[in-house]
């Protein structure tokens, strides 16, 4: 088929679908809340962007697909994007630049206080489950911080090794620290785990979850100090592997699993704690998680397992405290999501405190989110933000006036219409505070 083209004035955007957005921002007094903050950096010129619409367009700029500075620079050349969220001008990458680097390490306190505090705040839901995790970005330049340790996908690179907090039960992030690549799991894990619980105010931590990485005797009696249940996986050293190696008591939980528990004192400790030890046979699983014993390979039955174990301080079974860790894996999913959808990876500059307080923002996208699908969606599986992008967000549309009155004209088949109209009433009148049905 042959046909020509021809051209339009008309100030037309691919994601008429953020009006929703749009309007859960509105509702929830989100440019409000940012104009309250004193300690977010203001333009020092009259003809400067205003930190509202800053802030504003670096969180759509993500939510568009945006997921390094130079990719902001789509929704910058988007007039009807502007006009649907009320900027007279979007800024561009070199603004968010700027911006960014106006942060120091006080600054990226006192904001990520403001923000993470207003959420808790407001979900009104209590006895949260508190996943702590840590990740390896590599770096490929000479940014601040960027130095060599584990890097398991990229061996002998930089990285930073940051730590981030997740409320399980929400899928929200709590808290976020920008590491050194150099640092290991645990490095300053208390000072973290002291600000997250400010964070929260009185939110109730009804269990925390933790890997490997974070089984060290000073974290695990600070726990017990706080009178907070834990579920930590044990580290396989010498010592846990002769444990291990000695159990006789297992416990057939289905085919190919089974389970046995321990009372333990490692010789750092002070007291001796319960160890709740899983195995699963290789043949029957071949996906199973866990590691084989290494000090006993020689040995044909370890040769034929993969194990797991878990130190904890609660009463429940041992194949429930197995089934309460396992949940932790969705940290994992979350973490990838940041990664993929809202650029936790790819927001860096040469500065460490500016490339931490980007990714605090985009915490604060993700967090919004979060919010969205909970609250507006309601759907019962969470979908991610790159399938939201192309299902609820990418629609065609323009600004046409009628009868003097200005209309966003939206793309969609008729078949479509009585969605968005319903999403679009729901989104408009949710506000704060976040009510959730079992709260």
């Amino acid at each position: 088929m042959e046909f020509d083209i021809a051209y339009t004035s008309k100030e037309i955007t691919p994601w008429g679908g953020m009006v929703f957005l749009k309007q859960m921002l509105q509702n929830i007094g989100f440019r409000e809340l940012i104009e309250n903050n004193p300690d977010l950096p203001v333009s020092g010129s009259n003809r400067g962007y205003k930190t509202p619409v800053i802030v504003e367009s670096f969180i759509t700029s993500i939510w568009c697909g945006a997921n390094r500075f130079l990719h902001t620079e789509v929704t910058r050349h988007d007039a009807a994007l502007g006009k649907i969220f009320d900027w007279a001008h979007t800024p561009g990458q070199d603004t968010y630049k700027r911006f960014f680097s106006k942060f120091t390490q006080t600054t990226n306190q006192k904001v990520s206080d403001y923000f993470y505090s207003w959420i808790f705040d407001n979900v009104k839901f209590d006895n949260f489950t508190l996943d702590i995790d840590s990740s390896v970005m590599t770096r490929y330049g000479e940014q601040e911080g960027a130095k060599k340790g584990y890097n398991p996908a990229k061996k002998g690179r930089a990285s930073h090794h940051p730590l981030i907090a997740f409320i399980a039960d929400v899928k929200l992030v709590a808290n976020m620290w920008l590491r050194s690549g150099n640092t290991s799991s645990a490095n300053n894990f208390l000072s973290f785990l002291e600000d997250t619980l400010s964070k929260l105010k009185n939110k109730t931590i009804g269990l925390i979850r933790l890997d490997s990485g974070f089984f060290q005797s000073e974290i695990l009696s600070y726990l017990e100090e706080k009178v907070m249940d834990y579920v930590v996986a044990v580290k396989f050293t010498h010592p846990i592997q002769h444990m291990i190696h000695d159990c006789r008591n297992w416990v057939i939980l289905d085919t190919g699993i089974e389970i046995c528990e321990q009372i333990y004192q490692s010789k750092s400790w002070e007291k001796p704690r319960r160890i709740v030890i899983v195995r699963q046979k290789i043949k029957d699983r071949p996906q199973a998680t866990g590691k084989q014993l290494s000090l006993f390979p020689e040995e044909e039955i370890y040769r034929n397992y993969r194990y797991s174990a878990y130190v904890t301080n609660m009463k429940l079974p041992a194949a429930e405290i197995w089934r309460l860790y396992r949940g932790r894996g969705d940290a994992e999913n979350r973490i990838k999501e940041l990664k993929y959808d809202f650029g936790f990876d790819s927001f860096n500059l040469n500065d460490f405190y500016a490339t931490e307080a980007a990714l605090t923002f985009a915490m604060i996208a993700y967090n919004l989110m979060s919010l969205f699908r909970m609250f507006v969606l309601q759907e019962k599986t969470q979908k991610t933000l790159s399938t939201l992008r192309y299902r609820t967000f990418a629609i065609g549309a323009y600004f046409e006036k009628t009868n003097g009155k200005l209309v966003l004209k939206i793309a969609l088949n008729k078949k479509r219409r009585a969605w968005f109209s319903g999403l679009w009433n729901y989104s408009k009148d949710y506000k704060v505070p976040f009510q959730l049905s079992n709260a």
